[in-house]
């Protein structure tokens, strides 16, 4: 994998999960990482810690998504970091929950889902247009919950597939920028912040039953791609959605 020294990243969300994995993954190839978080101050600073553990540095930016003003104050602290510095690589990984099922949600979580899970990555994006360099990376984490049926996750699935449309939409329009566009969508992937989902009795057998690879994935398996998304490697990979489920719920295993 190529060599990412020298090059800056915001990862958003990155205070926990799998957006900590990428800040820390990023940071081990050499990255200087903009650690964004929303209230969770303690968890950034565990993220900056492990960015430096990594070998990288970085700075924390606090700003909430999905409110007014979000992306204006996000951008305050991240120009203010970079002093001048362009920014090469863009992670939207930050993402409000699943609010629940048709009848269960209420307008107001519906509201809040979209605001945080599509309208903040889509003005992010324009917002950080004027201080990408040429031959960028913006990578957005999506979900495999836009290729499966789930009633209990429908409006989270929705904002992840405008997520999956806006990704191939950008590819062509920021091409002849040199600058690549692509989503990771991870399946059931077991963190420290989510563990207690997983800790019911036979679920974890029960997922990983369904999976080609027969177990959960872990924050690492989808900061993996997302690192090679970042590198010179992928330079000639945009527009596209990367499964990074292990093969979840691909059809009967026999």
């Amino acid at each position: 994998m190529s060599d990412l020294t020298g090059r800056t990243a915001l990862v958003t969300g990155a205070s926990r999960g799998i957006g900590q994995a990428i800040a820390a993954r990023l940071a081990a190839e050499g990255a200087t990482v903009i650690v964004h978080f929303g209230t969770d101050g303690s968890g950034a600073a565990a993220t900056l810690d492990a960015v430096e553990r990594a070998g990288g540095t970085g700075f924390t930016v606090r700003a909430e998504l999905g409110v007014d003003g979000d992306v204006e104050a996000l951008f305050a602290g991240v120009e203010a970091g970079l002093a001048g510095r362009p920014l090469d690589i863009v992670v939207n990984n930050a993402a409000a929950a699943p609010a629940g099922p048709l009848g269960v949600t209420t307008r107001a979580e519906f509201d809040h889902l979209f605001a945080v899970n599509v309208r903040a990555p889509y003005f992010i994006i324009e917002r950080a247009l004027p201080l990408l360099c040429e031959g960028a990376r913006i990578i957005s984490v999506s979900s495999v919950a836009t290729r499966m049926a789930n009633p209990s996750q429908t409006s989270f699935a929705m904002t992840k597939g405008a997520i999956e449309t806006m990704t191939k939409t950008l590819a062509g329009q920021l091409g002849p920028r040199g600058i690549t566009v692509n989503a990771v969508a991870p399946g059931a992937t077991r963190t420290a912040a989510n563990g207690a989902f997983f800790d019911v009795p036979g679920l974890p057998e029960q997922i990983a039953g369904m999976t080609a690879l027969n177990r959960l994935g872990t924050a690492d398996d989808v900061a993996d791609v997302v690192a090679f998304l970042a590198s010179d490697a992928a330079r000639w990979v945009t527009g596209q959605i990367v499964d990074a489920s292990g093969g979840l719920f691909l059809g009967p295993r026999v």
